[in-house]
């Protein structure tokens, strides 16, 4: 069976920034409201974070369910998991998603500063201090033949970009502008010599970009 690395859902402005400045504990987008980039997943049916019925259907909705199907592994990088930067001062801290996280998978975080793996219902958390080879080595077989997600921030999703690792790319251009911040891209030219691309738009207001290589 074929793996693939993919990325999906991953939002960023119409100006091109995936988070704002200023990233804190309070802030995980810096100056950006997560709003911004994320409504159009959290109204639908299928949003992996509701707690109520409703929600709505359709494209947005059938896109969100395809986040996790066949999806064996996530590597994120260290801003993804937590705002600390430099060596733990201590272990106590485990990420922005409480006791349920939404990933239900092995998660490789990118960091310089190795610590202890441990569990949070049924995702665990190992830090590695590894190039994105090395590291999708890894989670390639912590997926057990399943796909490899590359979860994000912007620096993460550009390097494995920047290794020629990525084999499909979903991004989601929200009708909002950051003015500053991490930049993903220019536009989806960016990538026109590797992948085939098409977009979507959405009632909505974000436009669906889908990239899967030449």
């Amino acid at each position: 069976m074929t793996q693939f690395v993919r990325v999906q859902n991953f939002s960023i402005s119409r100006d091109g920034y995936g988070a704002g400045e200023g990233q804190s504990l309070e802030h995980p987008f810096g100056h950006a409201d997560p709003a911004d980039f994320m409504s159009w997943a959290g109204a639908t049916a299928h949003w992996v974070n509701r707690t109520d019925p409703g929600g709505t259907y359709g494209l947005d909705d059938y896109i969100t369910r395809d986040f996790a199907n066949n999806i064996g592994a996530e590597i994120m990088g260290r801003n993804k998991f937590g705002p600390q930067r430099g060596p733990w001062e201590n272990y106590d801290w485990q990420g922005w998603w409480g006791a349920e996280p939404p990933f239900h998978t092995p998660v490789f975080v990118l960091t310089h500063h190795a610590r202890p793996s441990f569990t949070l219902s049924d995702t665990t958390f190992h830090f590695v201090d590894a190039s994105p080879e090395d590291a999708l080595a890894q989670a390639k077989v912590a997926a057990d033949g399943k796909d490899v997600r590359i979860g994000g921030g912007v620096a993460t999703v550009r390097s494995f970009l920047a290794a020629d690792l990525i084999d499909m790319m979903h991004v989601v251009v929200a009708p909002v502008e950051l003015g500053r911040g991490e930049r993903f891209w220019n536009g989806p030219d960016d990538y026109a010599d590797r992948f085939h691309h098409e977009q979507v738009p959405s009632p909505s207001g974000v436009v669906h970009h889908f990239f899967w290589r030449r």
